[in-house]
């Protein structure tokens, strides 16, 4: 297991955060950066074993809700003061990222959403179809009706973030507990005093619960209720584009289909897709049959890519809330909120908001509140007993599934 040369295995924390994912890390990290005390960080496989090893890693600002924007604009800011902070830097490439339009509807859409970006100090602007045409973008002439595009928008490599953090922990000897279950919270008088795990027992007054896909079971566990799934999303990197340096092009987000694409490895594009057909649940087997139809559509608006092999194919479980907003709040309970807790979920943007998401638990743990963010509707108390948000849905996202009641319903049976 990572842990610092002097340090021991102890059965106490000032804080103990579960989860060993781009959230939890990152959260650990921030935590003893701002000099909380001894933090445990557990880990049931090893770090960064989850989604955050396999994800495509979009980092977008372009955002259909306030709060979307902000997590999207901190976490940009963040990415790119990691060289200075941390031993490693994430490796962030600020790409620009075109979002287009093939409809009126679309067109009047993204025209609010760019007020609403700009007047949170976002660089977005809207480039026109004939604008589109007359740059590279490997969009097929004349096939949209205009797109967004914000210029610092960008991506980085999984492999990358996870290695980052895990240096970033190492350098400020957060106590890393790799395949160490967290099986139990430990509760009095309404406060958090300590968890269990499959190691033994952990005295701590502040806990930081995060989990990706597996957020459910991980707030079963700890005796409340938290109404996030996991659904399959898929990821291809082509062979290399004849003709075409990707690296000169912008990422594309078409969100009709929930297909975007960026930049590969060796001259191939990468793209990934979600099936919003599919049934919620855990599956990281790769679907030639869903990848087929999505194929289509791409090849439709970005004709270069037709008939190109693949290089590589995988699948990933990412998590996903009904609203596709964060969760950032205390643990709640038949008996209330849990004092001393924190849950944290990016909502399957764990690299796209996880490091400001993670800023946010933070925040809560040290002062129980957030000042450059709005949390009012962020906290478990926004849903309903069937896991339905009182929030409208942001509508920039996957097309993951609206409800989380047939996953719960089934982890509830087995």
């Amino acid at each position: 297991m990572p842990r610092s040369a002097d340090m021991t295995i102890s059965a106490s924390a000032d804080v103990v955060v579960v989860g060993g994912g781009t959230v939890g890390a990152w959260t650990a990290v921030q935590l003893a950066e701002r000099g909380v005390g001894r933090v445990v960080l557990l880990e049931a496989k090893t770090l960064g074993a989850g989604a955050s090893s396999r994800a495509a890693g979009m980092v977008r600002a372009q955002g259909g809700t306030e709060t979307a924007i902000r997590l999207g604009m901190r976490t940009q800011d963040f990415y790119r003061s990691t060289g200075d902070r941390f031993p490693l830097d994430c490796g962030f490439i600020a790409q620009g990222y075109l979002m287009p339009c093939f409809t009126e509807d679309e067109v009047s859409q993204a025209h609010e959403r760019i007020a609403l970006q700009q007047r949170l100090g976002l660089d977005v602007e809207w480039v026109s179809s004939a604008q589109i045409d007359s740059r590279e973008t490997g969009l097929a002439p004349g096939v949209t009706m205009g797109a967004s595009y914000a210029r610092g928008d960008g991506y980085i490599e999984a492999s990358r973030n996870v290695l980052a953090y895990t240096a970033a922990l190492i350098a400020h000897r957060v106590d890393i507990r790799e395949r160490c279950a967290f099986t139990g919270l430990r509760t009095a008088g309404g406060r958090v005093v300590g968890v269990d795990t499959s190691s033994g027992p952990i005295d701590a007054d502040r806990v930081v619960l995060t989990g990706g896909p597996t957020l459910g079971e991980v707030g079963a566990l700890a005796g409340g209720r938290i109404p996030a799934g996991g659904a399959r999303h898929q990821v291809v990197v082509t062979e290399p584009v004849p003709s075409v340096d990707v690296h000169q092009l912008p990422m594309v987000f078409d969100v009709t289909s929930g297909i975007y694409w960026r930049p590969g490895a060796a001259g191939g594009l990468l793209w990934g897709m979600s099936n919003p057909d599919e049934q919620p649940g855990e599956a990281v087997g790769f679907d030639p049959v869903y990848y087929a139809q999505a194929r289509e559509r791409i090849e439709e608006i970005f004709p270069a890519v037709a008939g190109l092999g693949l290089r590589r194919t995988w699948a990933a479980t990412i998590d996903y809330t009904s609203d596709h907003t964060p969760i950032l709040g205390p643990l709640l309970t038949e008996d209330g909120p849990v004092s001393g807790t924190v849950v944290a979920s990016a909502a399957g943007h764990g690299m796209m908001w996880g490091p400001a998401v993670a800023e946010v638990a933070a925040d809560l743990v040290i002062t129980e509140k957030c000042s450059w963010l709005d949390i009012t509707d962020l906290g478990l108390d926004r849903f309903d007993a069937h896991g339905n948000s009182r929030l409208a849905p942001d509508p920039i996202s996957l097309p993951f599934p609206e409800s989380v009641a047939q996953q719960e319903k089934a982890r509830i049976t087995r």
